[in-house]
C-alpha cells in the first residue's frame, strides 16, 4: 500500500482565533510535497496535529490509513518527524544522540550501529559521528535532527521548514539532503515559506493561507492553471547574447510568448504548450547554437501565483 497522509475537516481554534479551517488534503505515493504558505498560515499547526502534539477542535487526520487521534502509536510508527528545531544535548556526539533516539524507537540493539551509520551517511555527517554536538554549526545540528527522524527508516517524513534560520550554505546542504531522500521511495511532506526551496526540491505543492487550503497539485499543473496557459523557464547560456539577438532569434520561436533578458547569459522565456511546448522550445534553442547550458522551471512563475493567491485573501 502506498504511503499516505490525509486530513479531513481538520480544524484548530485557539479561543476566537482559527489557526486551521476545515483542511481537507490527501497526499499519497513516493514524492516530495511542499506545504507552502506565509508565516502564520497554519503550516506548523497542521504538522503538530498530524503528530498528535496538539488536538483538533474538529476533524482528524490519518497516516498510512491509521487515525492519528484514535491510534497515535500505530499511526506514527512509520513516520519520521522534525517539527521546528529541537535542541540536542551539546555534550553528546551524534552517535550518542542517535543512539538515544534509536532506543526510544525500539530498534534492536544489534541493528542500531548499522542504522546510525547509514543515516549519518544520508545527512553527510559520517565524519562528525564522534564529535561533540556543541561544537557544531546550526546547519550541522539540523542535519543531525534530520538523521534522528530517519533512524527507524520511516516511509513518511514530516519536515517543518527544515532550512529556516540557516545560512545559505546550511540551506543548500539541507535541500541537497531532501533531494537525495526523494530517491529512497519515501513520502516527504515539507512545510516551507521559501518559494525557491519548493521549486528546487518538491514534486507537488499545497498552498495554505489563513488556515485554508488554496490548492494542491503538481508544480507543472499549478503553473498551467494559474498562468493563463503559459509556462516559464530560465535559460542559462555559456556565452553572452545581445538584446538584438534575443529579439531577432529567440522571441520569434514557435510557442514563445515573451522573453526577458535577466543578464547577458540568462533568459527568462514564457511559452505555451506545456511539456510538449517546452520540449520543442529546448530543441529550438539548442538548434540556434546559443550555447545553452541549462533550462530550468522558473520560480518566478510560482512566485506570481503565490502572491496573487495570497493577496486575494487580504
Amino acid at each position: 500500500m502506498a504511503s499516505s497522509i490525509e486530513t479531513f475537516g481538520l480544524t484548530k481554534r485557539f479561543g476566537s482565533f482559527t489557526a486551521l479551517d476545515h483542511l481537507n488534503l490527501k497526499v499519497e505515493g513516493s514524492k516530495c510535497v511542499g506545504f507552502l504558505g506565509p508565516n502564520g498560515a497554519g503550516k506548523t499547526t497542521t504538522l503538530k496535529l498530524l503528530t498528535d502534539m496538539i488536538f483538533p477542535t474538529e476533524g482528524g487526520c490519518r497516516i498510512n490509513g491509521v487515525s492519528v487521534q484514535d491510534d497515535r502509536k500505530r499511526a506514527l510508527a512509520d513516520a519520521g518527524v522534525l517539527i521546528e528545531s529541537p535542541e540536542i544535548y551539546p555534550s553528546l556526539t551524534p552517535n550518542e544522540a542517535l543512539g538515544m533516539v534509536a532506543d526510544l524507537r525500539g530498534l534492536a540493539a544489534s541493528d542500531r550501529r548499522d542504522r546510525i551509520r547509514t543515516v549519518l551517511g544520508e545527512v553527510k555527517m559520517s565524519d562528525w559521528a564522534d564529535q561533540k554536538v556543541g561544537r557544531m554549526s546550526k546547519g550541522m545540528k539540523q542535519r543531525i535532527n534530520i538523521a534522528s527522524a530517519l533512524v527507524h527508516d520511516p516511509a513518511v517524513l514530516l519536515l517543518d521548514e527544515p532550512s529556516t534560520g540557516l545560512d545559505p550554505r546550511g540551506m543548500a546542504e539541507v535541500r541537497a539532503i531532501v533531494r537525495d531522500l526523494k530517491q529512497s521511495h519515501r513520502l516527504i511532506f515539507m512545510s516551507s515559506h521559501i518559494l525557491s526551496e519548493v521549486v528546487d526540491v518538491c514534486d507537488e505543492v499545497a498552498l495554505i493561507d489563513k488556515g485554508k487550503l488554496l490548492f494542491y497539485d503538481t508544480l507543472e499543473n499549478v503553473t498551467a492553471r494559474f498562468a493563463n496557459g503559459h509556462s516559464t523557464v530560465d535559460v542559462l547560456l555559456a556565452r553572452p547574447i545581445t538584446p538584438e539577438d534575443v529579439a531577432r532569434r529567440v522571441t520569434p520561436l514557435p510557442s514563445v510568448a515573451g522573453v526577458q533578458q535577466l543578464d547577458p547569459k540568462r533568459l527568462r522565456v514564457r511559452f505555451t504548450g506545456g511539456l510538449d511546448g517546452q520540449e520543442h522550445l529546448v530543441e529550438a534553442l539548442v538548434g540556434l547554437h546559443l550555447g545553452v547550458v541549462s533550462v530550468a522551471e522558473s520560480e518566478s512563475a510560482l512566485e506570481e501565483i503565490y502572491l496573487s493567491q495570497i493577496s486575494r485573501g487580504d
